[in-house]
């Protein structure tokens, strides 16, 4: 079973009142405090106290949340305190990048319990890469004791638009290799749980309003840097996907119309411009003009640019000065557009900190309105190479804690793929 963002088991299927609205109210309110009493959840959401005692029997034999003891008195009868188990189910979370496949296994936290990662040519080989997503899944199910049983879902990360009416569907510009198709069901049926597939950006984006800089706030954007370039947007507290999904393909965005084709089939586009084979191949273009930099005379990577720029070296802040020239002109264009409070950097590029920040804020600021500039922050994500899985697997975990059929044991007849 292949979902888009935000769907779940078969429109909500029938599950009484487990899957009732007050139920997952009560689930997701006891989630998110960690620890509640029945009487703080009755004055919270306005529910009677019989009412919620009647929800949390329902929730107690389900093993998500437990009682643990008893709280402060008010004068009355001591509270009996509710508390989230985070390790009653697992969740698997891959980022699939255009050239690289990683592996999460989190809780019901976002806490990674397991991690593999790999480079590989996913652009290019499918049945490669589906093979290694399942080999690097078993691998983390099986550093967790019983994590196979209690296996929630499955999120994938895909660098490539995604539709939410066909997630099933790949995008032939952008992956020719894959022909239109993820061909994600022989996992799905392998793991016995759902599946779920967005938009690597999209997901990053979801990490960040989770886990992240983007917690408590709306309207913000986050631009993925990698092979490619994409952007997830978050619009009165929800993505914003578009029409058709494609929204945020900010790496197509024509920067130079003189500039280099794109795989998109356009010319100049951003990530021509600072995607990660443009800025190695630009390293190794400039090397003989610096024939006293760290990069000249190796074969650059976009970690040892970082690592030159980090060190001072004058290729390496070159390097970094012209990605953030182009990308300032990409995030001017978005602000103005757009009028995020917020816009995040994450992938490749943003461990640079404020030697990436400084020249495109300096950018930006002479391209946008002054109203836009001076309402949006602009900052590196601090989540880490994990963000995209852990993203993809919040994906699951938003769904389960709206319907409660997914969660291992609760109806295993929605399980099925």
């Amino acid at each position: 079973m292949t979902k888009a963002a935000g769907e779940t088991n078969g429109a909500r299927r029938a599950g009484g009142a487990r899957t009732g609205s007050l139920a997952h109210v009560v689930l997701r309110m006891v989630w998110e405090q960690a620890r509640i009493s029945r009487a703080e959840i009755a004055r919270r959401t306005g529910l009677s106290r019989s009412t919620v005692t009647e929800i949390v029997d329902e929730l107690l034999p389900t093993g998500l949340v437990h009682e643990t003891g008893t709280g402060p008195s008010r004068g009355g009868r001591p509270p009996i305190v509710l508390e989230f188990r985070y390790d009653a189910a697992c969740i698997l979370g891959v980022d699939m990048g255009a050239a690289h496949v990683a592996v999460a296994l989190t809780n019901l936290r976002g806490e990674v319990l397991a991690w593999r990662h790999r480079p590989h040519p996913v652009r290019t080989d499918p049945e490669g890469t589906r093979a290694l997503i399942t080999e690097l899944a078993t691998a983390c199910l099986a550093d967790q004791p019983g994590a196979r049983k209690r296996l929630l879902g499955t999120g994938i990360a895909v660098p490539c638009p995604v539709d939410p009416q066909h997630p099933e569907r790949f995008s032939e510009v952008v992956m020719p290799a894959w022909k239109g198709r993820g061909g994600f069901r022989a996992f799905a049926t392998r793991f016995k749980a759902p599946l779920f597939v967005d938009n690597d950006a999209n997901l990053g984006a979801l990490a960040e309003r989770w886990w992240g800089a983007g917690r408590g706030i709306d309207d913000f954007a986050y631009v993925k840097l990698g092979t490619g370039v994409g952007s997830g947007h978050f619009v009165q507290g929800r993505v914003y996907r578009g029409a058709t999904g494609v929204a945020g393909e900010i790496g197509h965005m024509a920067i130079d119309p003189h500039g280099k084709m794109c795989v998109c089939g356009l010319r100049g586009c951003l990530a021509t411009l600072v995607g990660s084979p443009e800025l190695v191949a630009r390293a190794r273009e400039l090397a003989a003009k610096h024939p006293r930099s760290a990069l000249a005379g190796t074969t650059p990577t976009i970690e040892s640019i970082e690592d030159a720029a980090m060190a001072g070296d004058a290729l390496g802040l070159q390097i970094v000065h012209e990605a953030a020239g182009s990308l300032g002109i990409a995030i001017a264009g978005l602000l103005n557009l757009m009028n995020p409070r917020l816009v995040i950097l994450g992938g490749g590029l943003a461990r640079l900190g404020d030697l990436l920040l400084a020249p495109l804020r300096d950018v930006i600021r002479n391209r946008t309105l002054v109203s836009s500039f001076a309402a949006a922050e602009v900052r590196t994500s601090g989540l880490g190479p994990r963000s995209i899985a852990v993203g993809a697997a919040t994906l699951v975990l938003d769904a389960a804690l709206d319907d409660m059929t997914m969660f291992p044991g609760q109806a295993e007849e929605t399980r099925s793929a």
